[in-house]
């Protein structure tokens, strides 16, 4: 399956970032990607950051153009994981919207480790995050969700094997060291659960977290290059697992079975 993930600089006009989101579609689509995954709030973009708050979105203009999102999904045949916000009645989520080819919508996942900004905007989610594309078990993170290591492991246990992880992670100056410790979480996360990583992260300002793919044992695949618009295309495959993947994923299988026997037993 040909994925491809676009980093561009969201901000607050909600038309600018559809223009890039459908920049990003055509550019996919001429070279057969059949996913393309955008980064967090990518339509709206991520409040204070990129727009002051979601109190003030005009939800009418994001329902327009999640709309055309929809038709180029279905013109293209292909697959959108859209980065937006979305409101339930008074509460409002930081969520990530899957559209299938038919531009109907498959689901969507809410963010759900909540701190900082988020917790001044944003509710926390409920849904599991995991879609069936094309055969293959997807998982979609959000953001901070990077840091702990649990929203990973229940994809793991579901069997997922290709995540995306979408961010708005920027500063107003270059901070390497941040860099390197979300890209170090991304290589645990994908080394741990035996499963290819994806992450896109936004360029409104300096990124401190990439736009790269980690494949199952932790190397980079490919990498997006920091601080400017760029489509990443990689042609993704359900990996044969080395000696060592294999090793990970059968101690943490068995694990996992202890646990479970031992919760039994105590439940008795």
């Amino acid at each position: 399956m040909r994925l491809a993930v676009f980093q561009f600089a969201a901000g607050e006009d909600i038309y600018a970032n559809f223009c890039a989101i459908k920049r990003a579609i055509l550019k996919a689509a001429e070279q057969s990607v059949r996913l393309i995954v955008f980064q967090e709030c990518a339509l709206c973009g991520y409040p204070p950051i990129e727009r002051p708050d979601v109190e003030n979105l005009d939800f009418k203009s994001v329902e327009l153009c999640v709309g055309n999102v929809r038709e180029l999904a279905k013109e293209h045949r292909m697959y959108v994981a859209l980065g937006l916000v979305t409101k339930e009645g008074e509460a409002c989520y930081n969520t990530m919207l899957v559209i299938a080819p038919s531009g109907e919508t498959m689901g969507s996942y809410d963010k759900r480790a909540l701190w900082g900004y988020d917790l001044r905007h944003f509710k926390k989610g409920r849904s599991a995050g995991v879609f069936e594309i094309d055969g293959v078990k997807t998982g979609f993170r959000i953001c901070y969700e990077v840091r702990f290591p649990e929203y990973f492991r229940e994809l793991f246990r579901a069997r997922a094997q290709l995540c995306f992880v979408s961010f708005s992670d920027v500063a107003e100056e270059a901070l390497p060291a941040r860099y390197g410790i979300i890209k170090a979480h991304l290589i645990t996360r994908a080394v741990e659960n035996v499963m290819t990583v994806v992450s896109v992260n936004s360029v409104s300002n300096f990124q401190t977290a990439p736009t790269a793919v980690f494949d199952v044992d932790g190397y980079v695949a490919a990498e997006a290059p920091l601080g400017e618009e760029f489509l990443l295309v990689y042609d993704y495959d359900i990996p044969e697992l080395g000696f060592g993947a294999r090793g990970r994923l059968e101690n943490s299988m068995e694990a996992m079975a202890e646990k479970h026997i031992s919760a039994a037993s105590r439940a008795e």
